[in-house]
């Protein structure tokens, strides 16, 4: 097995070194080239957390021995989630809702970029890579504050936030705007998610072009899930949700279940997907986007489009018009068809759409169920849901609830379903209040507490005080001066 990019298979990487560049030189992501083989999934159930994560990441990131791996989990996850298992499975009603939100900014970001920082440190000693990595990332609201997080004033890296102005929530970018940290600069793009992303993928192949950073002492890479790194911790939690039903007697092992998840760039589906693929017993995999429903009618159509308007919503971390990770699972679904992954990519830079022949189309709408929800839809979904069940969802999550409720009502023979939570409701409190109460509140800190007293869920503590903390990072560009920007810090001396 090895990886190749997802547009030329001639372009090829171990683990490692994917890890490290974290883009292909041409534009293209790095995937594998074979399922990786793990072991079988009554041996996978009768470990601990730390030990699943030790062995699917050793399978999907084969040159770290596994020894080293076990010490990379340890380092990455012990007493830093508000659960030893991480990413706890709650029953909500019929059906089960994985937290993937109780790590240290409060988003399932923290699940892959708190062991991030760990791999990439250890990948570039394995490949004798002596320059500072400058990770460089966009995020549309949790990404950032995760990455930086993980990475802030850790030896030999250096890390860049790009997120659009004014398009996350008072919460995400206070979290981003007080990240301490010598080697950490965060900065706002007068754009939307999507120019931040294509600005920040520019730039990777712009300076592997024209060696932009060459004899600098500082090389490329990201945080964003177009980094193998960072998508493989994800596809984890998807077997250890599993085996926690197994467990609890819910399931028998074998049975198929069916996962519900709300996204924008297509990186926590295609984990699941990737799960499947490695051999967890895993039904349809429901997508479940925002009023930006370009991969609802894509899945519904075989039409990629995103020449659409783009919608500021409730659910930013969803505004998202390219879905960078859609290229992984055509490659993955066309059999390895690099030419023709490489068309579609052409045809979306060059026209904004593609269309994907009918054999794949059906072999993706066989794999797929996709679902759309409006604001108005989520915020009757937090109120029903919390008035009904007793369980507080946050907005992103309410997306995917009701597309879970879309799906079992139009497939009476579904599977149990289990909903991603990606988010704690207080990163989005005063939409999260307006749903339940109908009041608007502009200040988000004071919408957090008003939260708290209604609900008596408790505000995370990394979230508490969080409007007392000094802004240290106020920088704002066009997305044009994103190169010079990136330079500029590459060169500085920390």
């Amino acid at each position: 097995m090895k990886y190749t990019s997802t547009r030329n298979t001639s372009i090829t990487a171990a683990p490692s070194m994917a890890v490290l560049n974290g883009i292909a030189s041409d534009g293209g992501l790095f995937i594998f080239d074979e399922y990786p083989l793990a072991p079988s999934l009554n041996e996978l159930c009768g470990m601990t957390t730390f030990e699943l994560y030790t062995e699917i990441l050793s399978s999907l990131i084969f040159d770290i021995p596994k020894e080293k791996m076990a010490d990379l989990v340890s380092a990455a996850y012990t007493d830093k989630f508000e659960t030893g298992d991480l990413t706890p499975l709650v029953k909500v009603g019929d059906d089960y809702v994985l937290e993937l939100f109780r790590g240290p900014t409060s988003a399932f970001k923290d699940v892959a970029l708190s062991i991030l920082p760990h791999l990439v440190t250890t990948c570039a000693r394995m490949n004798g890579v002596e320059d500072d990595i400058h990770i460089l990332t966009a995020t549309s609201g949790d990404t950032g504050k995760a990455a930086m997080a993980g990475f802030a004033d850790v030896e030999g890296t250096r890390i860049t936030v790009f997120f659009p102005k004014d398009g996350v929530s008072t919460v995400q970018q206070a979290q981003m705007l007080t990240q301490e940290g010598k080697n950490v600069t965060v900065c706002s793009v007068k754009g939307n998610f999507d120019d931040a992303q294509t600005g920040v993928k520019e730039i990777f192949s712009k300076v592997q072009q024209d060696k932009l950073l060459a004899g600098k002492g500082v090389r490329l890479s990201s945080a964003n899930s177009i980094n193998i790194g960072r998508l493989a911790p994800q596809v984890v939690y998807y077997y250890k949700s599993y085996f926690d039903l197994v467990r609890a007697g819910t399931i028998t092992m074998g049975d198929k279940i069916d996962f519900v998840v709300p996204t924008g760039n297509f990186g926590d589906i295609l984990a699941g997907y990737i799960a499947k693929g490695m051999g967890l017993p895993v039904g349809t995999l429901v997508c479940a986007s925002n009023k930006n429903d370009v991969l609802t009618e894509f899945i519904e159509t075989g039409r990629y489009n995103r020449n659409r308007t783009f919608y500021k919503t409730a659910s930013p971390s969803m505004d998202i018009l390219v879905s960078s990770n859609l290229e992984r699972l055509l490659y993955l679904m066309s059999g390895n068809d690099a030419d023709k992954i490489a068309g579609y990519m052409s045809d979306l830079k060059t026209k904004g759409e593609y269309t994907v022949d009918n054999e794949l189309k059906t072999a993706i709408a066989n794999e797929f169920y996709a679902c759309a929800a409006c604001d108005e839809t989520a915020f009757v979904t937090i109120k029903s849901v919390y008035e009904e069940k007793g369980y507080l969802l946050d907005t992103h999550t309410a997306v995917a609830m009701h597309a879970c409720s879309e799906y079992k009502k139009n497939n009476p023979g579904h599977n149990l379903c289990v909903v991603l939570s990606t988010a704690s409701p207080y990163k989005f409190a005063a939409d999260v209040l307006f749903a339940i109460t109908g009041k608007k509140e502009s200040d988000g800190f004071k919408a957090m507490r008003d939260l708290e007293t209604l609900t008596n869920v408790p505000i995370p503590k990394n979230l508490s005080g969080l409007d007392t903390k000094p802004t240290l990072h106020s920088d704002s560009i066009e997305k044009e001066a994103m190169l010079d920007y990136v330079i500029d810090f590459s060169e500085k001396k920390i």
